[in-house]
């Protein structure tokens, strides 16, 4: 493939997490992987559906230049999670994902680390939130709402992920993962690392997350949230449009909410220095507030 001239550059960007270091954590009779890197005020970046810590790796890069920061895994990233990769099955809710987080904090020994959840981790962060108010000191939420609407689209992945394996290699399949970015993405380093990263994930597992968010409601639970807030919402997100993340932030009390002009649902990667500068912003405004 071919890329762009002004994209030949950000390749360091999606590049060395091979290298790194990862801290096995024991969860629930499992393991869980953790990266960290930086130094400074920590900060846990919380994974979506698919791709775990690794998609998020060009973030944390930015980010570790001002923090510490921490990258879980989810249970079920990890081959041999429990013994065959198992995800949380018993309340068949996302309130297991948050419990795991919170197990993964105690053992990290981060007492009110600040969080910041992308997409379906997100949502695992608003759990945590709701669940255990005390547990961090400000709250990050890019590409999530208070609640899940299923869609046609939705429940046709779920069913096709379910039932039919499917190659990582198709170009037809993986065009679809467009929808990721809003519009048709230039061709790129990073275009390739969103596609590696995802399918690195068992397609099961990304039906059986999808099957946890169809229950997914914390909005009449969002009261609890007592920490300092921002929502980061991208313009062109059509898996969770603004006005959705925008009618969040509105419902969390003193919660800030913040557009990316011209980004799609994973704004994080595409969007990454203007991210940075909302999160520093955040973390700057909070402390000042203290």
């Amino acid at each position: 493939m071919r890329f762009a001239p002004k994209w030949r550059a950000s390749w360091e960007w999606v590049r060395g997490f091979e290298q790194e270091p990862v801290e096995p954590v024991c969860v629930g009779g499992g393991w869980v992987d953790v990266m960290r890197l930086g130094r400074g005020d920590p900060l846990v970046l919380v994974p979506g559906l698919a791709g775990g810590w690794k998609l998020l790796w060009p973030l944390a890069r930015g980010l570790a230049r001002h923090f510490e920061v921490f990258l879980p895994g989810l249970r079920g990233d990890r081959a041999g999670f429990g013994g065959a990769g198992d995800e949380p099955g018993s309340r068949g809710d996302l309130g297991e994902y948050a419990e795991d987080l919170a197990v993964v904090l105690d053992r990290l020994g981060l007492a009110n680390p600040a969080v910041f959840g992308v997409s379906f981790g997100g949502a695992v962060a608003l759990e945590l939130a709701v669940q255990h108010p005390h547990r961090l000191s400000r709250l990050i939420v890019h590409g999530a709402e208070a609640r899940f609407h299923s869609s046609l689209g939705s429940a046709i992945a779920r069913r096709v992920l379910e039932r039919f394996p499917l190659p990582n290699d198709n170009r037809f399949i993986n065009q679809f993962f467009n929808l990721l970015y809003g519009k048709k993405p230039e061709p790129s380093p990073l275009v390739d690392f969103v596609v590696d990263r995802i399918w690195e994930t068992d397609q099961s597992v990304m039906a059986r997350r999808l099957a946890h968010l169809e229950s997914f409601d914390v909005t009449d639970r969002l009261w609890r949230i007592e920490v300092p807030t921002l929502v980061l919402a991208g313009r062109r997100d059509v898996i969770v449009p603004a006005d959705r993340q925008r009618a969040l932030a509105e419902a969390i009390s003193g919660a800030r909410f913040e557009v990316l002009e011209d980004a799609g649902h994973i704004g994080f990667l595409t969007h990454r220095a203007e991210v940075i500068r909302s999160v520093r912003k955040h973390m700057k405004w909070v402390q000042a507030a203290v």
